[in-house]
Parts: structure tokens; sequence; C-alpha cells
């Protein structure tokens, strides 16, 4: 396996990292500037919550939800029927070399922070919380 010279971790690099946001923010903005000539995804409110990109930049996912979370599999749909259109925008705009491959998938952040807030909220979890400020570090006795 060959690794970046510059990047050794497990995750992302600088350059996925920054690719990923623009190629979010330039997406966000058409999908809110209805910029496509679909009709049926301009009536959609879709978020576009993180994109994250490949080592190679080759592909592109962006994680999505549309305003209130009903109709994820149709916004799915009505996005990957309009990646060309997307992808190609997106190109015009950012001046990429080479444009990544879009996918669409759903946002799940939400439904993840609803359920962290639900275990929190836990009285059994409530409970061990407090238990392990009350006892003292075993570096500090």
């Amino acid at each position: 396996m060959s690794r970046n010279k510059f990047h050794d971790g497990d995750g992302p690099s600088q350059r996925q990292l920054r690719v990923g946001e623009t190629i979010r923010r330039a997406l966000s903005e058409v999908l809110a500037r209805g910029d496509i000539h679909d009709p049926e995804l301009n009536r959609m409110s879709v978020t576009v919550g993180e994109v994250r990109t490949t080592p190679d930049l080759r592909i592109a996912t962006a994680f999505v939800m549309p305003l209130g979370g009903d109709n994820v599999d149709d916004a799915i749909a009505l996005l990957a029927k309009n990646k060309y259109e997307l992808r190609r925008i997106i190109g015009r705009k950012l001046k990429l070399k080479f444009t990544p491959d879009l996918r669409f998938r759903p946002d799940d952040t939400f439904d993840r922070l609803d359920e962290t807030r639900r275990l929190f909220s836990d009285e059994t979890v409530r409970r061990d919380i407090a238990a392990g400020k009350a006892e003292p570090d075993e570096d500090e006795g």
C-alpha cells in the first residue's frame, strides 16, 4: 500500500478536506439558487452537510438531507439524475483540474445527534456520569 509522503494518517488529508468543503459550498449554492434545469429538484430545499472525497479526488460523496428530513430517497434520486449537470456547473465554478464524480448519500448526522442526546438524557447514563465525576482520579490520590 503506497502512502502519500505528506499524509500518513488514517483520516482524510488537508487537501481532501479543502476540496470537499469547496465542493460542499458550491453544491449548496447551486441547489439554493436553483441553477439546475430540473423543476422537481429546484422545488426541493436540500442541505449539503458534508462532502468527502477519495484520496485521488476522483469521487466526491455529498451527504444531503432535504428540509424537514422527508423524501430523502426522492431527493437523492433527483440529485443522482442531475449529477452530470451539477458536476459541470461545479467544475466551471471551481476551476478544478479534474472535477470529481458526484455521489449522493443521506446525511444521518442529525439522527446520530438525536441518539446521542437520548443516551445522555437516560437516567442510568446520567447517574454513571455523575458517579465518574465524584470519584477521584487514581493519579490524584
